[in-house]
């Protein structure tokens, strides 16, 4: 049985990239990391938060339209990484083959995201103060209250640093923020003017579902997304081929320069874009590497592709429950795109076969979602 991630009484933010290599240029404030001192995932050490907030009220599933949507014929692919660049997880490359279906050619954006909360009143997990009365029926008898500072309506916004001390500790660069929301990306202060076709960010999974119910969708399985990722194209590293990222004209909006004290705007953007900023792959979806990671509805499991086995997977759904050796109490979904915070020094969470993870009432400034539909 999966124990739901709002049953523990802390847990720790995932976050926002994969780390597969290192190698960080030297300045004079800055310490120079090797390759085998980059973190095996950069979810570990976060700002830890409490949650406990009660389930929000189910939302009516909704009538699908497909406007905005494109058709992904079926077909069979080989999922996962075909070389040497992906973590562990990533392995092996297996044979799956699925059933066509309808994805959101862009991720979904603030102006949608606002309709959704009009029509149903919806509030994000972000948006909810943890109940204290709820939490201590989850804790042993006796188990003091935290601090007040804990139980409030926040999420965690990528704050850069005048310098780091090392890439190992990602709460140098996160900062756990009151009044945080998809309203308020970058915290009170901040708003959505200007950024009403920026992708929604700071929602959970159970946002993303509730969004999607109401539209009469749902999230792509890990499989759907990966197979609409490559577009028809086999055992390439990335959406549009095998260029590197920071090669020829701009693909995607990643991190150029030194992470995470210096973004060199090569790409024309230091945070988020405006979904379909670049040109979109051979079947037409915007955004399938960089920008913001994207909910899936699967579990993430460590050693999923493993239990596979040497057959043809039809219609993977992904594991019954979750599997995270790094935090093995903390249930997660997984997460696929990679965001505008990866960087080809540091993470390549954009490869098409790069898989992230987080518990599913976890929001941060650089998460969002698209939907499916079967049909």
């Amino acid at each position: 049985m999966v124990i739901s991630a709002r049953k523990l009484s802390l847990i720790f933010c995932s976050v926002f990239c994969l780390a597969v290599s290192c190698q960080q240029e030297s300045t004079p404030e800055e310490k120079t990391f090797l390759a085998d001192e980059a973190p095996a995932s950069c979810h570990e050490n976060l700002p830890s938060r409490f949650t406990g907030t009660a389930t929000p009220v189910p939302v009516k599933r909704g009538k699908v339209s497909h406007e905005g949507m494109v058709w992904i014929e079926g077909g069979t692919f080989y999922m996962g990484a075909a070389d040497t660049e992906g973590r562990q997880d990533e392995y092996p490359l297996h044979q799956v083959k699925i059933d066509g279906f309808w994805m959101d050619a862009t991720e979904v954006t603030n102006a949608q995201f606002a309709s959704f909360v009009e029509a149903t009143g919806y509030v994000t997990t972000a948006e909810r103060a943890p109940d204290w009365e709820e939490i201590r029926k989850q804790l042993p008898p006796g188990t003091p209250k935290p601090d007040d500072s804990l139980l409030v309506a926040a999420s965690l916004v990528f704050s850069p640093p005048l310098h780091t001390q090392s890439l190992q500790d990602a709460r140098q660069w996160w900062t756990w923020t009151k009044g945080a929301s998809w309203r308020h990306p970058q915290g009170p202060g901040s708003n959505l003017k200007g950024k009403e076709h920026h992708p929604v960010v700071h929602v959970s999974w159970d946002d993303a579902v509730a969004y999607a119910t109401w539209a009469g969708k749902r999230l792509p399985t890990e499989a759907e997304w990966e197979f609409a990722a490559r577009g028809g194209i086999e055992n390439q590293p990335f959406p549009w081929g095998a260029e590197p990222v920071e090669k020829g004209k701009p693909k995607t909006n990643t991190w150029q320069g030194q992470f995470p004290i210096h973004n060199s705007n090569w790409d024309r953007h230091t945070g988020l874009a405006s979904v379909s900023s670049y040109a979109p792959n051979a079947y037409g979806l915007y955004d399938m590497a960089g920008n913001v990671w994207e909910w899936c509805a699967d579990w993430y499991d460590a050693d999923y592709y493993s239990s596979l086995g040497e057959k043809v997977t039809h219609n993977p759904k992904g594991p019954a429950s979750s599997n995270d050796p790094a935090e093995a109490l903390v249930p997660k979904k997984v997460m696929r795109g990679g965001s505008f915070l990866c960087n080809d020094s540091y993470c390549k969470g954009y490869r098409t076969s790069a898989r992230m993870k987080s518990s599913p009432d976890t929001g941060l400034e650089h998460t969002g979602f698209r939907c499916v539909a079967s049909r």
